[in-house]
């Protein structure tokens, strides 16, 4: 246990239940999860019927990857106080997000019979609908929504995502209009209408959108990033660590089921796939994990493995890697400075999927080939850019991510004294029911 957090178990003693669970919700929702969860179980063991406790643990051990402990606390919370409805929606939300959507249901249900006003639960009922596929039924609850709440930005914005699912491009935008309207600077909204103008190939207009939202939200650091995307105006030289922190933190609790189920994500069994084609029957290899998410590479190659590390810029992925049980040790860090303080250490370096937020490979390749050993394997995906449409070697596109060209790809590795063995074409996942072409890359240092 950290200093801080001894400190803040010991300075309970001096509160009331109610103010110690206020300490706990502000490092909640200031993301000092191992604090929040700290203080959460010590007023439970003072006060094992404060349902408020049990109910925000429950969310909280469901952010940290641990849905179905969160799922029996929640219950708890709603054994204590049977008639709140806010305890049978987040309990909607957890079960929506693991793909339980007969419980998602029932919870949702029990809630709008408690409060069958609140604009905010038809529209969570709604967005059940939809993934449901029962399309007038959500659009319905959307529109219930509404009436009781007509500046309720997220309703609008969830009848957009309806009727872009039903491809009625002109109805989405019209929504996503509404949204912005309601609240100027509402993050999704502006990202689903600038999306959704470059689809149309109105690239003119997406750009616009985000410019607007950089002007209402300078500050932000998805507008700011999409903005130079779409534009070709300011783009960085890779994606900024807020920028990624900020995207991948929100993402974390949903990551794996919106990418398996929606996505059809093959990067990181292609990646171990290569891996195995080079290595063979190897065992006890040391292994760094380079941008290693919510950890869906380690499972994969823990059985070869000695050692297996993993980096990452996101917290919130880190605490779900860590619920994988293979990662020997974990570190926070942006990675081309990990790799900067590697000299070598590793047997193996994987990415899968991370370098598509970089944009020219040199200098991250070149802090990998010097974080190997002699002999050691450089295994990663890039999304694949014609030569003519890169002519640099790499583009941002406008979704957010980098794509390179087979040739760029050649060229940092020989740069970095690395003999290339592999540079596959693969499919890496779908989006749009569209394929998204990659490049499955294996080099070797001498």
């Amino acid at each position: 246990m950290t200093d801080d957090i001894q400190r803040e178990m010991e300075a309970i003693t001096d509160l009331s239940l109610e103010e110690a669970l206020g300490l706990a919700l502000q490092l909640h929702r200031e993301k000092a999860h191992e604090g929040a969860e700290a203080l959460y179980r010590r007023i439970i063991e003072v006060a094992p019927d404060m349902a408020d406790a049990c109910h925000f643990l429950g969310v909280l051990c469901h952010e940290r990857g641990r849905s179905a402990e969160g799922v029996a606390l929640i219950a708890r919370a709603i054994e204590l106080v049977p008639d709140f409805p806010g305890f049978y929606n987040n309990l909607g939300n957890i079960h929506v997000q693991c793909g339980q959507l007969a419980e998602a249901t029932a919870c949702y249900g029990r809630a709008i019979e408690l409060a069958p006003d609140d604009a905010n639960l038809h529209n969570n009922y709604g967005a059940l609908l939809k993934a449901e596929g029962r399309f007038e039924e959500a659009a319905a609850s959307f529109r219930h929504a509404i009436a009781l709440d007509s500046q309720n930005a997220r309703a609008y914005n969830n009848m957009g995502l309806l009727y872009a699912a039903q491809g009625q491009t002109a109805e989405a935008i019209h929504y996503y209009c509404q949204s912005i309207s309601r609240i100027p600077g509402h993050p999704e909204a502006h990202k689903l209408l600038g999306l959704t103008y470059y689809s149309l190939g109105r690239h003119e207009e997406a750009a616009e959108v985000f410019r607007q939202w950089v002007e209402v939200a300078p500050d932000h650091p998805v507008a700011r990033h999409l903005h130079a995307a779409c534009s070709g105006q300011g783009v960085p030289e890779r994606a900024a660590d807020d920028y990624l922190e900020y995207t991948f933190d929100r993402f974390a609790s949903s990551f794996e089921e919106q990418l398996n189920l929606k996505l059809s994500y093959q990067a990181p069994q292609l990646c171990a796939a290569a891996l195995s084609r080079q290595v063979g029957a190897r065992r006890g290899l040391s292994l760094l994990d380079a941008g290693c998410g919510t950890g869906l590479c380690g499972p994969l190659v823990a059985p070869m493995c000695g050692r297996l590390a993993g980096v990452d810029l996101s917290g919130g992925m880190l605490e779900l890697a860590a619920n994988k049980g293979v990662y020997t040790e974990l570190e926070k860090a942006e990675l081309t400075e990990f790799l900067l303080g590697q000299d070598g250490v590793w047997d193996v370096i994987m990415s899968a999927d991370t370098l598509c937020y970089f944009g020219d490979l040199r200098r991250v390749v070149m802090a990998a080939a010097g974080a190997l050993k002699a002999e050691g394997v450089l295994v990663f995906t890039v999304e694949r850019a014609d030569d003519g449409d890169a002519p640099e070697g790499f583009r941002i596109n406008p979704h957010g991510r980098y794509s390179h060209t087979c040739g760029h790809v050649e060229e940092v590795i020989r740069a970095a004294g690395l003999d290339l063995l592999e540079a596959g074409e693969d499919t890496l996942r779908t989006e749009g029911g569209k394929p998204v072409l990659g490049l499955v890359v294996v080099a070797r240092k001498p």
